[in-house]
């Protein structure tokens, strides 16, 4: 009874540590405008502060998740947790961009530990109909931090004022060192012998390579150009400037991806001919179910989370909300993923994973297709709300059970391998959706905005020739601004001696066509879930239902 009661204590420390990554990540969404203020950012130096943490995060999943076999998962787990705390104190007492940037590289190579040895834990520590409701409290977990973080976000930037910014990255000091007590004294540490031999460092920096250049062409296609440079944002290193003419940098990073991952896959094999130590077992993908989880687990995570990148967006910048309140907003969608856990564990036994997972992309697929319907400019955010909270239901559904489904039949051995790759793919996913959704939110925001402005009586009273000049010039500050430009349009335009009641249309337009560019990111979400509904029937198990149905209930 002891050692039962012990390992869901463990479970819930093994959850916070998860809690204080997936925070981290949205947390700092929501200061950013702080930190840019304070800090004195250039456009470039933006950029690297938010990607440079993604890029080596996602980068380094695989590498950490089947180190974590080798050396010891809570080990690793309470190595990360280290590392991730005093980077993000580094973070917090930053006083200039270089250290800034630092800090968050950092943050993310001990964030990176943290993930896939969380899930490889409780893949250790729970079997049966128990490992089901762990799964489902460990899913619910980052469905509800992802929610959680913004509002955090919001009251530490509004109630404390012009440091606040700070205690978001501090406060994880006090939190990281009570979650590493706690899995000090209450997880049991678990690994698995491997073959002799060193471990794989040629096949992990294959790979840290080949993740590093396919997310970042991914995340920065919007803003280097797919194909062709572009001549606003030119990527730069230092002294490095990137040519304005001819190839763009993504074509080419995302080619190096191509040939690393050929490398890889090469390299693995000789290796594993060899008898000697492997990153990843490729043979996992001789698994239906990891394979086919895999494939469903990338389609789905490109429609899961990009919508809500939109969405604070737009309640702060369109409904005039505050970014306490926009993130409050957001606790329906964590509400929902809370209530999941319960349905989840409830449901662990009686019904096959497979079919709980297609339940909980439906409940998602409705969510963001209900948003996309009553988003309205003045609508303020009730309509919204409810199909947050189905959205939430959906994300911490789909999110355990998934999980479950993709490592049912990994064996025990190479569950840090197992992990660490689902983790990986559900990260590109992401990078792959916030990329494309990104693209669609802005893209559709200029033409709906540039569409609006054109038959506002501000625009047509104007020469023909300074109209386009007008547009272009209030149309790109929305999209630079990701859409922080729309409360002070109006005000812009009584300033070009435009009447109140002008400024209003001109106001109402600018704002019209950013909901517009919200509705048609819900509409892509939607597009992408209901592909990956679609890929959930390719899933399941080795075991026929009801063995799967038994060993649950074990």
């Amino acid at each position: 009874m002891t050692k039962t009661r012990n390992r869901w204590i463990g479970l819930v420390f093994i959850s916070m540590a998860i809690s204080l990554v997936i925070i981290d990540g949205t947390i700092v969404n929501t200061i950013f405008p702080h930190v840019i203020e304070a800090l004195k950012l250039t456009s470039t130096q933006v950029q690297w502060v938010q990607e440079s943490y993604v890029l080596v995060f996602a980068s380094l999943l695989l590498v950490w998740g089947s180190l974590a076999d080798r050396i010891g998962r809570r080990l690793l787990l309470v190595i990360g947790l280290g590392i991730f705390v005093a980077a993000s104190m580094w973070a917090g007492l930053s006083n200039d961009a270089s250290s800034m940037i630092l800090a968050r590289v950092v943050q993310g190579f001990g964030g990176a530990m943290v993930l896939p040895t969380t899930l490889s834990l409780v893949n250790a520590n729970f079997q049966g109909k128990e490992r089901g409701i762990a799964f489902a409290v460990w899913g619910a977990t980052i469905g509800g931090m992802v929610a959680l973080g913004p509002v955090l976000g919001g009251w530490l930037a509004t109630d404390f004022g012009t440091d606040g910014w700070r205690l978001a990255f501090n406060i994880n000091l006090p939190l990281g060192l009570i979650v590493i007590a706690g899995l000090l004294i209450w997880v049991t540490e678990s690994k698995q012998a491997h073959r002799e031999g060193g471990i794989d460092v040629v096949g992990a920096l294959i790979s840290v390579v080949m993740f590093f250049t396919l997310v970042f062409g991914l995340i920065q296609g919007r803003v280097y150009g797919w194909w062709t440079p572009s001549t606003k944002n030119i990527f730069e290193i230092g002294d490095f400037k990137w040519s304005t003419t001819g190839l763009s940098v993504i074509p080419v990073s995302l080619a190096i991806s191509v040939v690393f991952f050929a490398l890889f896959v090469v390299w693995e094999r000789a290796r594993d001919r060899a008898h000697k130590n492997v990153l990843l077992d490729l043979a996992l993908f001789k698994i239906g179910s990891f394979r086919n989880g895999s494939i469903a687990a990338l389609i789905i995570s490109m429609g899961e989370f990009g919508l809500l990148f939109a969405i604070p967006l737009w309640l702060q910048n369109v409904e005039g909300l505050s970014a306490i309140s926009s993130g409050l907003v957001l606790l329906w969608l964590a509400g929902g993923a809370f209530l999941a856990s319960g349905v989840g564990g409830a449901m662990s036994g009686k019904l096959p994973a497979v079919q709980a997972v297609r339940i909980g992309v439906l409940f998602e697929l409705v969510g963001v297709s209900g948003i996309a319907i009553v988003a309205t400019t003045g609508g303020g955010w009730w309509p919204v709300a409810p199909f947050l909270l189905v959205y939430g239901i959906g994300v911490g559904l789909a999110t355990a059970q998934l999980t479950g489904v993709i490592m049912v039949d990994v064996p025990v051995e190479k569950i840090g391998q197992g992990s660490g790759s689902q983790s990986t793919v559900r990260q590109i996913g992401s990078a792959l959706g916030i990329a494309v959704l990104g693209t669609i939110l802005f893209t559709a925001t200029q033409s709906a905005a540039t569409s609006n402005l054109q038959s506002t009586s501000f625009v047509k009273a104007i020469p023909a020739a300074a109209q386009s000049e007008f547009i272009d010039g209030l149309t790109n500050a929305v999209v630079d601004s990701s859409g922080g430009a729309l409360p002070q349009i109006g005000a812009s335009v009584l300033a070009k001696h435009a009447t109140p009641a002008q400024a209003a249309e001109v106001q109402t337009a600018a704002n019209n066509g950013f909901t517009d560019g919200v509705k048609a990111t819900g509409w892509a979400a939607a597009g992408f879930l209901f592909l990956g509904l679609l890929s959930t029937f390719a899933m399941g198990s080795r075991k026929r239902p009801e063995e799967e149905l038994q060993t649950q209930a074990a």
